[in-house]
């Protein structure tokens, strides 16, 4: 099969990537889209987004829309539960017969790690919402957060969001005093909301809930952060804590031949937050000398397009080829050691 055509969508709660690859492990084409977490925009509008990303990613490769891919592989969020994510594939077989001939549905989560090995792996992600899942190498699974902004979400950038407003909330009813002076957050939280006083926020929290609204206060914060504000800096330090914690939680779980690598154990850091790791770090780093007994540890970044991941692993799950060198799709931004202070400590 000389002519095989795989395509790849790692979906989150804000955006979607896709890509289009050939058996020789080339990127056809490549197109960015809305949100895929179906729990967020129903079944069928989930589907439509899929259909619609797809059909723009085969024009970038002129390829027939009518032409089906022989696969498509979907990481997308929200897909943790089996029998949904055979409710997804089914619809896409019957409302778009022309997209895709056979189709793998997994967890945002493990299309990460499929980019990195086809071996298993740890990936944590936190982006709008937080995730972090231990595959291995006889893919049975362990798996913390990703429940959802409710229910965990520690370490995402919605939580971030939301923990600066809390402590501006909290400080000014006199209810608890934040650890550093509010000004400068609640400065921020009333411009980005466009509010002038508390009660004006309730209307984005409630009757017009927008998670990736409230989650992009956190890039400004990050700014502010960098600018020296202390409860900023706070602010990511417990995140980062909170990142070590999600990790720390399922590597008891993990094989020896993901213990034992060069390096130490190896995590992939997906989304939007560790893009913050210079904030993220002094909390990462200190929970981890303080409540573990890590060693080592790689902290790993993806250097190639998001939707590679799941590509791969429609690959191997549907026995079609595709070539692949790992290697060239990740690089470690961060070499923990126990009681070393690295000196890299650049963004991810």
């Amino acid at each position: 099969m000389s002519n095989v055509l795989i395509g790849g969508i790692e979906g989150g709660a804000t955006h979607s990537h896709a890509v289009i690859m050939n058996s020789a492990g080339s990127i056809m084409a490549s197109a960015s889209g809305l949100a895929t977490n179906h729990h967020l925009v129903g079944m069928k509008e989930c589907q439509k987004r899929i259909a619609e990303l797809i059909e723009r990613t085969k024009v970038a490769a002129e390829i027939p829309i009518n032409t089906p891919l022989h696969g498509l592989g979907l990481s997308l969020s929200g897909c943790e539960q089996e029998e949904t994510n055979q409710e997804l594939a089914l619809g896409l077989k019957e409302r778009y017969p022309n997209l895709s001939q056979k189709y793998v549905v997994s967890s945002d989560t493990e299309g990460s790690i499929a980019a990195t090995s086809n071996n298993g792996g740890i990936t944590c992600i936190a982006g709008t919402g937080s995730n972090t899942l231990l595959i291995n190498p006889d893919r049975s699974k362990v798996q913390c957060g990703g429940w959802g902004y409710l229910l965990a979400d520690e370490g995402s950038a919605f939580k971030i969001s939301h923990r600066a407003v809390k402590y501006c909330f909290d400080d000014l009813d006199n209810f608890e005093k934040a650890p550093f002076p509010i000004d400068r957050v609640w400065q921020l939280v009333k411009e980005h909301f466009k509010i002038k006083t508390q009660a004006d926020i309730l209307d984005s929290f409630y009757k017009n809930f927008d998670k990736a609204h409230i989650a992009s206060v956190c890039k400004k914060l990050a700014e502010l952060a960098r600018g020296g504000d202390e409860l900023a800096l706070c602010i990511f330090s417990e995140a980062g804590t909170f990142l070590a914690r999600n990790i720390n939680a399922v590597i008891p779980k993990a094989a020896p031949e993901l213990m034992n690598k060069e390096g130490g154990i190896h995590v992939l850091c997906v989304g939007s937050v560790w893009l913050s790791w210079d904030l993220l770090r002094s909390g990462f780093v200190s929970w981890i000398e303080s409540n573990t007994k890590i060693e080592e540890m790689s902290l790993m970044r993806l250097k190639t397009e998001m939707g590679v991941g799941a590509a791969l692993l429609a690959s191997d799950r549907l026995n079609l080829p595709l070539d692949r060198d790992y290697s060239k799709n990740y690089t470690i931004f961060y070499p923990y050691k126990r009681g070393v202070s690295t000196v890299n400590n650049g963004s991810a």
